[in-house]
C-alpha cells in the first residue's frame, strides 16, 4: 500500500515538474519527492505490511 502511495506522490510530483506549474513551498516539487521516498524506504523496511503471523499449531 506504501509503494502505491508513493507512487502517485512520486507521479504528481513529475507532472508538476514537466509543466513547470508554479505551487506553494509545501507542495514543491523537491518535497514531493522526498515524501515518495520516505514512503518508499517504509515499504521496503515492512511497515503496514498486510501479513500477518499465525499463531498456532498446524495438524
Amino acid at each position: 500500500m506504501l509503494a502505491i502511495a508513493a507512487a502517485v506522490v512520486f507521479f504528481i510530483a513529475f507532472i508538476l515538474n514537466a509543466t513547470k506549474t508554479s505551487t506553494e513551498v509545501i507542495f514543491g516539487t523537491t518535497s514531493l519527492t522526498l515524501v515518495g521516498l520516505t514512503l518508499a524506504a517504509l515499504h521496503l523496511a515492512g511497515v503496514g505490511a498486510a501479513v500477518q503471523a499465525r499463531r498456532g499449531r498446524r495438524r
